[in-house]
């Protein structure tokens, strides 16, 4: 073990109602590529983040270079030689690309920066690392790969002895992961212990030396590289014990007609040329991990972002969707996955955020029929038992499953026959859950046709009459219910074109 420049023993973290940590273990060698791989929530960011002085620990043991060490704030892991190069990167457009690299930490001559002294070291850190980037050029004229570089390059300079990439690809092209990949190499053969976080199948098996698994926020185990394979990965990453009974075959019948047809939908970077249909009657799932581009699509064919190319058919005929009211005007209801900021107004009443997008038909004149408003609330109320003491309560006092249900009541209201599900169950307790999965089946056996994203694999196939599986901005998959399994969604999820 004396090649271990970072042991992360026992690692335990909780916040209010969820056990993020489990006692994690975790270590990283000199002259290592170590993949961190699981399902979303799994616990991995949250892990790196308590490394890196984000979050406290409460409990286990941080050794670092075989001294005890608990970082405070990521300045202090930075200064240290611990740094995290994110998905999102945190460089301002407007300043060159020396400037990004040494700010705050400028060379200075007198008073002054030393402009020539700061590209001069830019420009040695580039040649260490053989990266062609013109110290001078202005942040916002690179590509993201290149970007992507200077981001290394700025970690580097900081004498880093761990770094650790946060889904470093998820927007890179080829060529570029070919160049990201050279540079990780030459890291890991100066000494540097590498933290690689990925779902790529892939690229863990051509860059990584051992993979560590980690799941609902528990240590999995850990194999060498060389000697697992993506089926075992997988079966480390989805091995739980599913609780509820998947969904066996579908309820929907054969002759069901289509209520929506999406045909080459592109939208943004997330959205590439997805095609699927949707029946009478039926749940659709989409599945795929963080990034896939699952929300995108619901958005876009919501009319919430603009779409770049693509046709959308309600009962056989094209419409054209470019704002949410167009949406809702055509029968669409959307529950966002953030419900507190898209969905619901918390400040407002129950009576209120049910009746929000059919106001207008509580309307007289000037002024809002409060007793009409009320009655279509209890009718709702009553109908999926949404508990509150009044329709006058504020949803704010309501549980997250409640104010769930509050949301999937205004659409109703609205009589909506197509409803997309974003996240349904995301931050409400079993109980919760079982009984937004109950109203689900309810909806669908009247008639209505649901789109359910989700991020948990057993929700998908304990409720999907069929499931989409995308990865990267397109469809990689479609499984009939009967079909499915956790390891055939994970396999489409992590496949690359």
């Amino acid at each position: 073990m004396n090649d271990v420049i970072l042991d992360m023993r026992q690692i335990d973290k909780s916040f209010p109602g969820v056990h993020a940590l489990d006692h994690v273990d975790f270590n990283v060698r000199r002259g290592e590529v170590h993949a961190l791989m699981g399902e979303n929530g799994a616990g991995k960011s949250t892990l790196m983040k308590v490394l890196t002085g984000i979050y406290k620990k409460d409990s286990g043991t941080i050794i670092f270079e075989g001294k005890e060490r608990e970082f405070t704030t990521p300045k202090e892991a930075q200064d240290a030689g611990v740094i995290i190069v994110h998905q999102e990167l945190n460089m301002i457009n407007h300043l060159t690309v020396a400037q990004n690299i040494f700010i705050g930490r400028e060379p200075k001559k007198g008073l002054f920066i030393d402009d020539e002294k700061m590209n001069k070291e830019a420009a040695k850190l580039f040649e260490r690392l053989n990266i062609d980037i013109n110290p001078k050029e202005r942040m916002m004229n690179l590509t993201v790969g290149k970007q992507q570089m200077c981001e290394i390059a700025k970690a580097v300079s900081h004498d880093a002895k761990v770094i650790v990439f946060d889904e470093p690809t998820a927007a890179l092209t080829d060529g570029e992961i070919r160049e990201l990949f050279a540079i990780i190499r030459d890291l890991r053969s100066k000494g540097m212990g590498i933290v690689y976080i990925s779902h790529r199948m892939n690229e863990i098996e051509e860059i990584s030396d051992r993979v560590t698994v980690m799941r609902d926020g528990a240590y999995v185990g850990t194999v060498n590289t060389v000697d697992t394979n993506k089926d075992e990965i997988i079966h480390m990453m989805v091995g739980r014990v599913i609780y509820e009974d998947p969904k066996a075959e579908s309820n929907v019948p054969k002759d069901a007609p289509v209520v929506l047809k999406v045909e080459n939908l592109n939208a943004g970077r997330m959205v590439k040329d997805v095609s699927f249909e949707l029946r009478k009657g039926e749940i659709l799932g989409f599945s795929g991990l963080m990034g896939a581009g699952r929300t995108e699509t619901a958005r876009a064919i919501f009319g919430a972002d603009p779409k770049d190319s693509g046709y959308i058919y309600i009962n056989g005929r094209k419409v054209d969707i470019k704002s949410p009211e167009d949406a809702v005007a055509n029968g669409i209801g959307y529950l966002s996955e953030d419900r507190r900021r898209y969905g619901i107004v918390v400040d407002k009443t129950v009576a209120e955020n049910v009746t929000m997008a059919t106001l207008e038909n509580f309307v007289s004149g000037s002024f809002i029929d409060e007793e009409a408003e009320r009655k279509e609330a209890e009718k709702y109320i009553e109908q999926l038992d949404i508990r509150t003491p009044s329709p006058h309560q504020k949803v704010a006092n309501l549980s997250g499953g409640n104010q769930q249900k509050v949301v999937i009541a205004k659409w109703l209201a609205r009589n909506c026959e197509i409803l997309i599900f974003d996240e349904p169950t995301r931050g409400i307790d079993v109980g919760a859950k079982n009984e937004i999965y109950q109203l689900m089946n309810e909806l669908v056996a009247q008639g209505k046709s649901i789109i359910m994203i989700s991020s948990e694999i057993t929700e998908i196939l304990r409720m999907s009459d069929r499931i989409m599986v995308m990865c990267e901005g397109s469809i990689t998959g479609e499984l009939d219910i009967c079909e499915a399994t956790q390891e055939s969604i994970m396999h489409a999820a992590t496949l690359r074109e």
